[in-house]
Parts: C-alpha cells; sequence; structure tokens
C-alpha cells in the first residue's frame, strides 16, 4: 500500500509539473503575442509618421520657438536620419496606447475576477494620462528651451542640432509621459488595497515635499514658475485619486 500510495503521489507530482510547464509556456505565448502587437502597432505608427515627418519637424521646430534659426544636420545622411528618428519618437508615442494595453492584458490573468473588471478602464486611463503628459511637454517646451538657453553667455549663442533636438524632447515627452501616470498608479494600488486614502493623508506632507523635489528635479533653472508647472498638475491628480479612494471605501 505504501508503495502504491507513493506511486499515486509522484503521479500526481508528475501532473502538476505538466500543468505548470503548460502554465508556463502559455505565459511565454501570452508575452509573444502582445509584444507581437506592440512592435506591430509602433512599426505601423512609425511608417505613418514618416510620411508627414517633414511638417511634424516643422511643428517641433515652431513648438520650441526656433523657426527663426531653423535646425542643422553635420553629416550628409543628416537629414534623412533626422525625419526616420522624427518617425520612431512619434510612432513610439501614438502607438503607447496599444502597448499600454498589451502590458494591462498580459497581466490581467493574475487578478482576481472583481480586479479584471477594472483592466478596460484602467488601459484608458493609461493612454489618457501619458498622452496627457507628452502633450503637457510640448505645452511647456518653450519655456524649457527658453530657459536652458538663457543660461549660456552673451557671447555664446545656441545652434540647435536636429538630433540632438529632436532626443531632448523625446526624453521630456516620455518623462511627463510617465510621472502624469500618478492617479493610475496610486488608484490601482488602492483597488488592489496595498494602500488606502487614510494612508495618503497621513503621509500628505511626505508627498508634497516628494513631488517638490521631482518638479524641480525634472524642470531646468533656478526660478519658481518652472517648477509649479509640473507641481501643480502632480498635486491636483494627487488630491483627486485620494479622493476618489475615499469616496469608494478604499
Amino acid at each position: 500500500m505504501a508503495l502504491l500510495s507513493r506511486g499515486r503521489r509522484s503521479s500526481s507530482e508528475k501532473r502538476r509539473d505538466v500543468d505548470a510547464r503548460m502554465s508556463v509556456v502559455e505565459h511565454l505565448e501570452d508575452l509573444r503575442r502582445a509584444l507581437i502587437i506592440a512592435l506591430a502597432g509602433w512599426l505601423v505608427a512609425t511608417v505613418v509618421a514618416f510620411v508627414f515627418a517633414g511638417t511634424i519637424l516643422h511643428f517641433l521646430i515652431q513648438r520650441a520657438g526656433l523657426e527663426n534659426k531653423g535646425v542643422v544636420f553635420l553629416h550628409p545622411a543628416g537629414g534623412f536620419t533626422l525625419e526616420l528618428t522624427v518617425a520612431f519618437v512619434v510612432g513610439l508615442a501614438v502607438s503607447a496606447p496599444i502597448t499600454i494595453s498589451q502590458i494591462w492584458w498580459f497581466v490581467s490573468p493574475g487578478l482576481h475576477e472583481h480586479e479584471k473588471r477594472l483592466v478596460l478602464p484602467l488601459i484608458g486611463a493609461t493612454s489618457f494620462f501619458f498622452l496627457l503628459g507628452v502633450a503637457f511637454a510640448l505645452f511647456s517646451l518653450p519655456l524649457f528651451i527658453r530657459v536652458l538657453v538663457g543660461f549660456a553667455p552673451a557671447d555664446v549663442h545656441y545652434l540647435p542640432a536636429g538630433d540632438e533636438l529632436i532626443g531632448f524632447i523625446l526624453l521630456i515627452g516620455i518623462a511627463f509621459g510617465l510621472v502624469f501616470e500618478l492617479p493610475v498608479v496610486l488608484y490601482t494600488l488602492g483597488m488592489l488595497r496595498i494602500i488606502s486614502s487614510r494612508w495618503l493623508y497621513r503621509h500628505r506632507a511626505y508627498w508634497l515635499i516628494g513631488m517638490g523635489l521631482l518638479a524641480n528635479f525634472m524642470t531646468p533653472g533656478a526660478d519658481p514658475i518652472t517648477p509649479l508647472l509640473v507641481f501643480a498638475p502632480l498635486y491636483v491628480f494627487w488630491e483627486a485619486t485620494t479622493l476618489l479612494l475615499k469616496l469608494t471605501g478604499r
């Protein structure tokens, strides 16, 4: 009997091992599918953006307040690579909702049933706040350029290089897009009961200090106005999300 019971246990263990391997394979297949869809979305958006790269580049130069100076490139293929870079950057921003949706759908199997109902609204919220952050970065771009260039001595003049300008816009665009995800992160953690509105209110002072430091880190210059442009929406997001968690009993 002991031998038979041991045999049954080993069969059960083997079955669990097979199930575990199948689960891992299924997760890897889901990950591969998510990556393929995200990359395909980025590729399509990049191709479309490349068609309008010249118009987009002209808009970005105007938005940066450099229409009188223009931008330069330093090697023969610089014009082509500049438009290609613009297409990659714009494609990344435009396809962000597709990438975000694939991330959420990939992690959704690990959620409870009542949490899975939040996946679709969270996809919309994550995409909205990311694009809102990118739009806010473009809105603030003239101020950032003016403040940074203002640090140069009187006899030193700024000659904008196209690839460096696009790289700078990409950096602040992604940075603001990620920072503007604060309400989504807080709400998700609250719905998962990792944090609560009571905990957020109790530690409000620390959050204010942290958001103030983040705003100063992300914005150039020594003036108080530029960091305030970042701190104000972050504070509004924090207060609104905390109030929402309180109203929903979290």
